[in-house]
């Protein structure tokens, strides 16, 4: 299962750095530089040392593109594709699919309690 990022547990950053990232996403580093040069969505901030420092909004880009690649196995020109024709639609469907995922968490948590 793929992970869930919740930022409602914690107040949302204005930057987070590729380790953090990479750490959401249960993947390596190289992964998230590698889709950086692959999608032109994903824009990190460099600082003075070049590191990398993702937005909210990237990593919003980013989850749709594991959800697209990881999740459900498409390649990364279709991902590409896909992206570029249908990125409001998808964001919608990923936002369902996490709200619908946080509540079959709450109600298995709420039937243990029963």
């Amino acid at each position: 299962m793929a992970p869930i990022i919740d930022f409602d547990k914690e107040p949302e950053k204005l930057y987070y750095p590729i380790g953090e990232v990479a750490q959401m996403f249960s993947v390596n580093t190289s992964l998230i530089r590698f889709w950086e040069k692959e999608f032109e969505v994903l824009k990190p901030k460099k600082n003075k040392k070049g590191n990398r420092l993702f937005t909210p909004a990237d990593v919003e880009n980013i989850r749709l593109i594991f959800s697209l690649v990881k999740e459900r196995g498409f390649t990364l020109d279709g991902a590409k594709k896909i992206i570029e024709s249908k990125q409001g639609k998808l964001e919608r469907e990923l936002e369902i699919k996490t709200t619908l995922t946080h509540l079959r968490g709450f109600l298995v948590e709420l039937k243990s309690q029963l």
